[in-house]
């Protein structure tokens, strides 16, 4: 078991259902038309796996996020794509550690106000390791908390932009 200081956050159950009707930039989802073994899962925070079925749609992090907080992120709203399981799946396993880290990867994290305004950001190359990119992860987010103005991050893939999951300030 991996006990983890600051907790990916996986899309939740009741936004996933939004985002299977009509996804954040207003269209139906459909299936994607290539092969997605492997796409990035953001409702369970794993890889998907042949067989599967997924579904290719549009996200707004921030401006969930914003609209549960009060805030207003304005020009900080972005809107892109992730994967999601057609159908309800049984999230995420919160004892897996930190999803996505692939030997090598590069991850940007970017930290994020309570006013919805980007504080600033830090990139992490994920090392062969898997236990040192734990403590790679656990360090990158540990210092962006410390800056009390702090109240989530998001973590990025850098080769895309790509949203992987959000990190909130425990309470």
């Amino acid at each position: 078991m991996t006990l983890l200081t600051h907790q990916p956050l996986a899309i939740a159950p009741d936004v996933l259902d939004e985002l299977r009707e009509r996804d954040d930039a207003g269209a139906v989802p459909r299936p994607p038309a290539h092969d997605t073994d492997g796409a990035p899962l953001r409702c369970c925070l794993r890889r998907s796996r042949a067989g599967e079925r997924i579904l290719l749609v549009s996200y707004a992090p921030l401006r969930r996020w914003a609209a549960e907080a009060g805030a207003a992120p304005g020009a900080y709203d972005e809107v892109g794509p992730v994967f999601i399981h057609a159908g309800t799946c049984q999230g995420p396993n919160p004892a897996s550690g930190y999803p996505f880290a692939e030997t090598g990867a590069l991850r940007v994290l970017r930290r994020y106000s309570g006013e919805g305004r980007i504080t600033g950001g830090t990139v992490v190359r994920l090392p062969a390791d898997p236990v040192q990119a734990q403590v790679t992860m656990e360090q990158a987010l540990r210092t962006a908390f410390t800056d009390s103005q702090v109240a989530l991050v998001h973590v990025r893939a850098v080769e895309y932009g790509c949203f992987h999951y959000e990190v909130r300030r425990w309470q």
